[in-house]
């Protein structure tokens, strides 16, 4: 297998730069996930370490090896794109060792990599089916055994399960981290669903507007975001913010005030922008607590919807911003009711005006918030 090292990548089109100085190590063996909105670069991002984009300034490294000119089978990489792309007219088999034979493999190794690759994606009972006879699922691992068998250093994948209904996806997300897990192999995954970086990832980079946002394990990235972009993007439903007012409360943190919520002291630093002026409360939906209202105080239930084993509530606030709260099924509340809130201070995060985390009081609060929650 292989590491990939991207040292300042940069791309443009024209004058329209897609990629802005991408820095990134990813280490041999490691699944790595880049996510990020539509138009944020992160298949652009792939198709350079494919080499199927030249890299405008920059460097690609693949091991110790600077490949920025070297071509797709020169790096030695085999890519699965979102659509299968499968050769209709020919069988499994076929499709699977299609790549070798253009190769000019001998007719001996391309029959033991095709039928070890089939055994391992569980094709090995459909070699002599054609694509149409196969369903949705069975052909993306066709379309993946033929990137493996010619054994590449590195697996790319470009949002391989956008074309699966939610039952395929979910299985042929788990047939992944599988192979993933037989191989050992460095792969990097695409894709626009946060729900597949959060469970196929050793790492999940964020991808905004062509530059890294922020990187790191899919826990880090839930329980201590960077920046109030990767909060809302990750997570679903996403983090609930609110525009705060904020004052130093000694060596405690800071005194934040909610409408409907009570006053709060979180171990939060502010700095010198955020002192007495705005700042952006985050709580994910789970860590709100609804009590129902006494008192013209509160929020207006909207809806509420059930899901078999929790419900969410959607909320009105005054200031018209929308809160979703996440309870247990079957929900306790109904629409047209009016509920309180409440929630841990640990488990809130602040933003400054520039959408920025406020960092914890002190290093340990960071480790007792990532355990607490």
């Amino acid at each position: 297998m292989a590491s990939v090292t991207l040292e300042k990548v940069n791309k443009r089109f024209g004058s329209t730069r897609v990629i802005e100085d991408v820095s990134l190590d990813i280490s041999d063996g490691e699944f790595v996930v880049f996510v990020g909105p539509s138009g944020c670069g992160k298949s652009t991002l792939l198709r350079l370490i494919a080499g199927l984009e030249s890299i405008t300034h920059g460097d690609l490294m693949i091991d110790d090896t600077r490949v920025n000119n070297m071509t797709p089978p020169e790096r030695g990489i085999g890519m699965v794109f979102q659509s299968y792309a499968l050769y209709p007219h020919m069988s499994v088999y076929d499709n699977i060792a299609f790549g070798l034979k253009l190769a000019k493999s001998d007719r001996q190794t391309v029959d033991e990599r095709v039928r070890q690759t089939a055994k391992i994606l569980q094709l090995d009972g459909l070699l002599d089916r054609l694509p149409k006879a196969l369903s949705g699922g069975q052909r993306q691992r066709v379309a993946i055994g033929r990137a493996m068998a010619r054994e590449p250093r590195i697996l790319l994948f470009d949002e391989p399960l956008s074309n699966l209904d939610a039952a395929l996806r979910v299985q042929t997300r788990n047939e992944i981290a599988h192979l993933h897990e037989r191989l050992g192999a460095t792969m990097i995954y695409v894709t626009h669903d946060q729900v597949e970086a959060m469970t196929l990832a050793d790492r999940i980079v964020v991808l905004n507007e062509g530059h890294v946002e922020q990187t790191g394990s899919p826990r880090e990235l839930y329980e201590r975001p960077g920046s109030r972009f990767v909060a809302g993007f990750i997570g679903s439903p996403k983090m609930n913010f609110l525009t705060v007012k904020a004052r130093r409360e000694g060596g405690a943190g800071c005194r934040i005030s909610v409408p409907g919520m009570g006053e709060h002291v979180l171990s939060r630093q502010l700095n010198s922008d955020s002192e007495g002026g705005a700042v952006t409360l985050g709580v994910r939906p789970e860590h709100l607590k609804p009590v129902a209202a006494t008192g013209a105080v509160g929020f207006n239930i909207l809806n509420v919807e059930y899901l078999g084993s929790e419900a969410y509530l959607y909320l009105e606030t005054p200031d018209g911003e929308p809160l979703v709260c996440r309870t247990e099924a079957p929900s306790a509340f109904a629409r047209g009711e009016r509920v309180t809130l409440d929630f841990a201070p640990h488990q809130a995060h602040l933003f400054d005006h520039e959408g920025r985390a406020l960092p914890p009081v002190d290093a340990s609060e960071a480790r007792v918030s990532a355990t607490m929650s």
